[in-house]
């Protein structure tokens, strides 16, 4: 169930991520001022990001694939799900946490802007990078 979970909200949290990088990214190019809106949607991204962690860490520590895997680096698809993914993810969550805390001590709404866009952006490039692609869509 916690695996499951885990596979389902990934998908909003992408989604989340994806269009709040590009709602910061269009309010650089237009020169528009930060609102509530901008705000609340960083911080969703930024929340559903955090349960996602919380979840998959809570997933690979009752999993016994996670801590048995890590005996077995030579396999690629094994040292990506226990390792690789988890590593990667970690250090996208801390830039998008960065990124959000960044963005509250700007001033210029064009400040706030380029802290959510370029760190969520990393953050979003870094997750992308690390999903075991195999697992969601399998080979026929």
């Amino acid at each position: 169930m916690l695996q499951m979970f885990h596979s389902t909200i990934a998908y909003a949290v992408l989604a989340l991520l994806l269009v709040s990088t590009i709602n910061a990214f269009m309010g650089i190019s237009a020169k528009r001022n930060f609102t509530k809106k901008d705000r609340s949607l960083a911080l969703v991204a930024l929340i559903f990001s955090h349960i996602q962690l919380v979840v998959g860490l809570a997933l690979w520590f009752n999993s016994p694939v996670g801590k048995a895997a890590l005996g077995q680096m030579s396999n690629p698809a094994l040292r990506l799900t226990a390792m690789e993914h988890p590593l990667i993810n970690i250090i996208a969550l801390v830039l998008i946490t960065i990124g959000w805390s960044k963005h509250k001590k700007e001033e210029s709404s064009n400040g706030k802007f380029k802290k959510i866009a370029y760190l969520y952006a990393i953050g979003l490039v870094l997750i992308l990078s690390r999903i075991p692609w195999n697992l969601w869509f399998p080979a026929s």
